[in-house]
């Protein structure tokens, strides 16, 4: 499929979509389209085991949506493909990644904060300015308490502050901070510890996580027993798995 504002590639169980219009890749309604169809490839896709964000450019992953695009003509369609944006992903599988190497802002923020792995570099920048606009950031709003808690969420939304790379890491926002030199190439090998895994079995733990996110412990435990046994007790992999060990040897992964 061609694409003019997003690169889209998949090889070895790994999609990457690039923010391709540097040097803000801003997420105008044409990129939204495309990242969201790009997404439903994915979704459809029973191959693929990590989404990768990435962006071109050195100066930013995302600045955030154009906000010549929150005009009341076009802000009902804007919502509606940013938001989509946000459905597609929480109805998939797979583990999502973003590298930021540069400025993560308002909807480039939420966008990175809702992957369930973020790799920065040392010179990212990273925050949800909306506030400064009289407006606020609605994915922050109902994600950044469940990922940080509710006093770090209520001081970014309602300051609009940019944190570093590092504040974000100390908070939960960013998994993981790497240098600049040589980012890409050790967020590839981060990223590896990843897809060395069995994709079914990283499958069912990731939904065992989501599962129990907004229940009690005894709920959530109940859903991930639920999980664990009817979903990844019966894939071949994991029955590798637990034969490896007991008889010593590298387990041989198949996927299924």
């Amino acid at each position: 499929m061609g694409f003019n504002t997003i690169l889209f590639e998949k090889k070895d169980k790994v999609a990457t979509i690039t923010l391709n219009v540097p040097n803000s890749n801003w997420l105008t309604i044409p990129m939204m389209k495309e990242i969201n169809e790009a997404l439903m490839d994915v979704k459809k896709d029973p191959t693929i085991q990590l989404l990768v964000f990435d962006h071109a450019g050195d100066k930013a992953f995302c600045d955030g949506v154009d906000v010549a695009d929150h005009v009341p003509e076009k802000v009902d369609e804007m919502i509606d493909l940013f938001h989509g944006m946000f459905r597609n992903m929480a109805a998939m599988d797979v583990t999502s990644v973003c590298l930021v190497n540069g400025r993560s802002l308002g909807g480039g923020c939420e966008l990175m904060a809702f992957c369930d792995i973020v790799i920065a570099s040392e010179k990212a920048k990273i925050g949800q300015p909306e506030i400064n606009l009289a407006v606020f950031p609605p994915v922050a709003a109902a994600w950044f308490p469940k990922i940080m808690g509710l006093k770090k969420a209520m001081e970014l939304i309602l300051t609009g502050k940019i944190i570093s790379a590092k504040e974000a890491e100390a908070i939960g926002l960013v998994n993981v901070v790497l240098p600049v030199e040589g980012f890409r190439e050790a967020a590839q090998k981060f990223m590896a510890d990843f897809t060395s895994k069995s994709r079914p079995v990283a499958m069912w733990a990731r939904r065992a996580i989501m599962a129990g996110l907004n229940l009690d412990f005894l709920q959530a435990l109940k859903a991930s027993e639920i999980i664990y046994m009817q979903g990844c007790m019966a894939t071949e992999d994991a029955n590798e798995g637990l034969a490896s060990f007991l008889e010593k040897r590298k387990p041989v992964f198949k996927d299924k």
